[in-house]
């Protein structure tokens, strides 16, 4: 009986730690599309042109800044460009 019991609570402690680190994913997921969303953005937009600056170009290392840092690294990299520092 307790090797039942404790197989049921192993089994609930693997689907609660599950079920937070799935939507920790979700957060990171959402957050990563909506700063490559603002990238694309500007750029459809020509709002860097607005300030007489040139537009942010799509290189690796400004797409995986953009991806991995979410919205505040999309802002990074458009601060970076208006300062004259392409992280390119």
């Amino acid at each position: 009986m307790s090797i039942d019991l404790a197989l049921v609570l192993a089994g609930v402690l693997i689907a609660a730690v599950l079920v937070f680190i799935v939507k920790d994913i979700v957060k990171i997921l959402i957050n990563s599309v909506i700063g490559l969303v603002i990238l694309f953005s500007v750029n459809y937009f020509d709002l860097m042109g607005y300030v007489g600056k040139p537009d942010i170009e799509y290189s690796l290392v400004n797409l995986v800044l953009c991806a991995l840092g979410g919205v505040p690294g999309t802002l990074i990299v458009i601060i970076m460009q208006l300062l004259g520092y392409p992280a390119s």
